[in-house]
């Protein structure tokens, strides 16, 4: 199976550049056009590119990846893009909770893992405009493999026509791999991406798996690609309708506080938050996710 799947890795890593490469390009594309409106008159955002790396217990290469973030931008009050490829050995707290999650027999015997991905999380400088969470990912072991991800929409203000947008492009892009899919995964996101402790939802919503993995690994990997090619239709439109949209001191304050509680779900809840600190990936780029300022009461 390793040497089967050596190629496939391949091929899911350069995926993830590639739409890593594509929506950082969207991104400074949306910088550009912000020529008027509350945040015309700052500088241009641009993204800082750090690598990271990983290393195993023993001090040796583990991988890594790109972290790609900008802050205090005309659109974007920070947004990061991150990919990471890595690989080792699952500790034992990972392999217990592997094997009680995922119900993969052998994780303690050999418990060898690779995982790649990509990460992206948009903090607006403009409270008019949503904020948006976009991942995807696909896992490895020499027991099982699985693709996962998906992106969810975060507005502080919400706009019932740009929910719609947002639901309608990812039903498009999901459709042709079966029309069961986009209500599966649109109720996997709602349940989720649910925040127990404040009895509400983190957002409006968007698509969501884990643990897929139907036997064909092309088919699968289509689908995740898929989910990857339909963000930027889904979200750059919305921000490109509200970017100018003039706003008080009291939106300001409910984005203060929406974002508490997208840090509060991502400290708490999060399950890429908890694997990415558990298995010694870079501290920074694991929690890159949390917003630059937040209000709690």
């Amino acid at each position: 199976m390793t040497e089967h799947f050596d190629t496939r890795k391949a091929q899911a890593s350069a995926w993830f550049r590639q739409l890593r490469d594509d929506i950082v390009a969207e991104f400074n594309a949306l910088e550009a056009r912000q020529t008027k409106g509350p945040t015309a008159d700052m500088a241009q955002g641009t993204f800082e590119v750090t690598e990271t790396k990983r290393t195993s217990d023993d001090g040796s290469d583990a991988g890594g990846g790109l972290m790609s973030v900008m802050r205090g931008g005309r659109v974007f009050e920070k947004v990061g893009v991150n990919i990471s490829t890595v690989f080792g050995t699952l500790g034992e707290r990972a392999q217990m909770a592997m094997a009680a999650r995922k119900g993969i027999p052998g994780m303690k015997d050999d418990p060898r893992f690779w995982a790649a991905g990509i990460s992206l999380v948009a903090h607006m400088q403009n409270p008019h405009a949503p904020s948006v969470h976009m991942n995807t990912r696909m896992f490895w072991t020499p027991h099982a493999w699985w693709f996962g991800g998906g992106s969810d929409l975060n507005p502080c203000i919400e706009y019932d026509e740009d929910t719609t947008h947002f639901h309608q492009t990812q039903k498009e892009h999901l459709d042709p791999h079966g029309t069961h899919l986009h209500p599966k995964l649109k109720d996997w996101a709602d349940e989720y991406f649910y925040v127990p402790h404040r009895h509400r939802a983190r957002g409006v919503g968007g698509i969501f798996m884990d643990d897929h993995c139907t036997g064909d690994w092309d088919k699968d990997f289509a689908l995740t690609q898929d989910i990857g090619r339909a963000f930027v239709p889904a979200y750059v439109p919305l921000v490109d309708k509200r970017r100018d949209t003039p706003w008080t001191e009291a939106d300001k304050d409910t984005q203060l506080r929406h974002r508490g509680l997208y840090a509060e779900y991502n400290l708490v809840y999060d399950r890429g938050t908890k694997f990415g600190l558990e298995t010694g990936h870079d501290a920074n780029a694991v929690l890159m996710s949390l917003p630059p300022l937040a209000k709690w009461y």
